[in-house]
């Protein structure tokens, strides 16, 4: 029985991988939701060999069944956020970018554009956006939003943070009128602690300035 979930866990994984490969230059539209799929299986077996108790048998049993029930999950959280992404893209401009992970997406917008120098008040350039996602979070409401304000290097640290803050709260608020509720949102700010590239030179200064909205689908 060891043997044999051994063996079917490793086509499983073989099987999904082989799946999200292709010819050099091909993107497999469903590669998220495999991988999602990949990684609920491996995260339901894990727990359904702990829920197994002590006798062999059964735990080889809930091993196999808890692998196939996260496949499932993780199968359909990815296909929910390539539907979201895709909808996104289409709907916000190109300041703003995009990153699915497979588990989560991360919505980056640059606070040169969202802020004035040492304000936490928005401006209106990319306000519409905010509100695209606003909206898009009303659609797929089994999330939770995390707003996180960053910083450059630039000034006093403890001033960063507290400007990354104030700047991920204002965000925020606008989710929070158009009806999304406050419960599920995080508001976080980082201030200069996570740089994305070199503070040294104007550029990187300017990509760390950034606000990301990250939505987590809830298992």
């Amino acid at each position: 029985m060891i043997r044999s979930t051994i063996l079917l866990s490793t086509v499983a994984v073989l099987g999904l991988t082989a799946c999200t490969t292709g010819p050099t230059g091909y993107e497999d539209p469903n590669a998220k939701a495999k991988t999602g799929a990949l990684v609920g299986a491996a995260a339901g077996a894990v727990a359904g060999r702990l829920a197994g108790g002590n006798d062999v048998g059964e735990r080889n049993r809930a091993t196999v069944a808890g692998a196939l029930i996260g496949a499932a999950a993780g199968a359909a959280i990815g296909n929910q956020l390539d539907k979201q992404e895709a909808e996104l893209r289409a709907q916000l401009g190109n300041n703003v970018g995009i990153q699915n992970t497979g588990d989560r997406l991360i919505v980056t917008m640059p606070q040169d554009i969202l802020f004035a120098t040492d304000s936490a008040s928005l401006s209106g350039g990319l306000l519409g956006d905010i509100k695209d996602v606003g909206s898009s979070l009303l659609q797929y409401p089994n999330t939770t939003v995390q707003v996180i304000g960053h910083t450059d290097s630039d000034g006093d640290a403890a001033y960063n943070q507290n400007l990354s803050q104030r700047r991920a709260q204002s965000v925020a608020n606008v989710f929070i009128s158009q009806g999304v509720p406050a419960g599920r949102i995080q508001v976080i700010g980082r201030g200069e602690d996570q740089p994305i590239a070199s503070n040294l030179t104007p550029e990187g200064k300017q990509q760390n300035r950034r606000v990301e909205i990250v939505i987590l689908p809830n298992a």
